[in-house]
């Protein structure tokens, strides 16, 4: 299990809800940039905006729409 995974993991045990919110809320910040740079590489590298999107699991339009006009 990463550490991340770990971490949030551990708060959810130790019974504090504002600890987990805090931790999911840091990991979909990281998680957002690390799809972000993944999905620039990805067009960089040549990859059409419907593979990405079936990649991710949404449509095209979805895709290019968050990451189009960047």
């Amino acid at each position: 299990m990463p550490e991340e995974d770990a971490v949030t993991v551990t708060a959810a045990e130790s019974g504090d809800p504002f600890e987990v919110l805090r931790r999911i809320a840091e990991q979909r910040r990281e998680l957002d940039r690390a799809e972000a740079v993944a999905v620039r590489r990805a067009r960089v590298g040549g990859a059409s905006w419907a593979f990405i999107a079936t990649i991710l699991g949404v449509t095209r339009q979805a895709v290019h729409k968050r990451y189009g006009r960047r």
